[in-house]
């Protein structure tokens, strides 16, 4: 190309003596185009060379991940082989030993069956004992509500008599210390009036002073209709010498028990239907009949306040 180049330029020189101007020019444009392109090429081509060169780098570096993956491939077969071997070995073994271990494998298929029949049998019975506590669970959250509801039931009658007791102990300290106790004990009131408060001696007749007590007695009574109310007559052993009108100490426990009831029911607020009137004679005494203050203690009339326990029965009842 340099040749070709040098000798244009001495035609050049040569053409420069025998042509125009006009031709010189000419020529000298070609050639600055030819130098012109002659740089472009030069250009091209070192590019060209770089680009070689780095394709030829990367070829290189693409050739050794070839070689490496081929190593590891032949890696990789022979672990591929040795693998293959010993499955071979293996299933050879595991013929063998399936083969030899037939009648075994049915032995242990028949216990394994009979354990699985005794296991579903066990778990029906887990399942039932499971319902069965469950139910017994409930059946105790019920049954611990009602003894809540009992107890709570029984705190409140317990509070209404002590109230009560506590109202008629009020109603009657003008008689305390005359032959008259008020004490609660086991959930109810007893009231005891000594006979000398209320009557004479073989009398059933109350006096002024025992209609007084009675009667203040039957106001507190009035005010809480939910009390049942037991009169008891009770005399000491001395046998009864009196009118031929009574039958005995028991037949005169009777009548004085009776005869509270009657001053009672003076009172239009009391309902009949709570009191009731009984005669003990001087067969539940408190005190030893063998001295005068032991008989004195036993000639008595004790009332006895028990609260009503159609609640407290009825929640029994429904818990049986």
């Amino acid at each position: 190309m340099i040749k070709k180049i040098v000798l244009i330029i001495a035609i050049g020189t040569f053409m420069t003596s025998c042509v125009t101007t006009k031709v010189y020019k000419e020529l000298e444009n070609k050639y600055a185009r030819l130098k012109r392109d002659h740089r472009k090429m030069e250009d091209e081509l070192s590019t060209l060379t770089t680009v070689s060169t780095t394709d030829k780098k990367t070829l290189e570096e693409l050739e050794a991940a070839y070689q490496k993956l081929k190593a590891e491939k032949d890696d990789l077969q022979g672990h591929y082989n040795a693998t293959l071997a010993n499955y071979e070995n293996l299933k050879d073994s595991y013929d063998a030993l399936e083969k030899n271990s037939s009648a075994a494998i049915a032995a242990n298929s028949k216990k394994n069956r009979e354990l699985l029949a005794q296991l579903e049998s066990k778990e029906r019975d887990l399942i039932a004992e499971r319902n069965r506590l469950d139910a017994l669970k409930r059946d105790l959250a019920l049954r611990s509500k009602r003894v809540d509801e009992l107890e709570g039931l029984i705190a409140a009658k317990d509070a209404k008599m002590q109230a009560l007791k506590t109202a008629i102990s009020k109603a009657l300290r003008n008689f305390e210390g005359k032959g008259l106790t008020v004490e609660e004990r086991n959930g109810k009131v007893y009231i005891s009036m000594e006979n000398k408060l209320l009557f004479q001696s073989g009398s059933w007749a109350v006096g002024v002073q025992g209609q007084k007590a009675v009667k203040q007695l039957g106001r507190v009574l009035a005010d809480n209709k939910d009390i049942v109310v037991l009169i008891e007559g009770h005399t000491d052993n001395d046998p009864y010498i009196g009118t031929t009108q009574l039958a005995g100490n028991w037949d005169l426990s009777t009548k004085r028990a009776t005869a509270i009831v009657t001053i009672l029911l003076q009172n239009k607020e009391i309902d009949p239907q709570n009191l009731t009137a009984a005669g003990r004679g001087e067969f539940a005494p408190v005190a030893s009949n063998d001295t005068n203050e032991g008989k004195s203690k036993n000639r008595r009339i004790e009332v006895i306040l028990t609260p009503k326990l159609d609640e407290i029965t009825k929640l029994l009842n429904d818990d049986m």
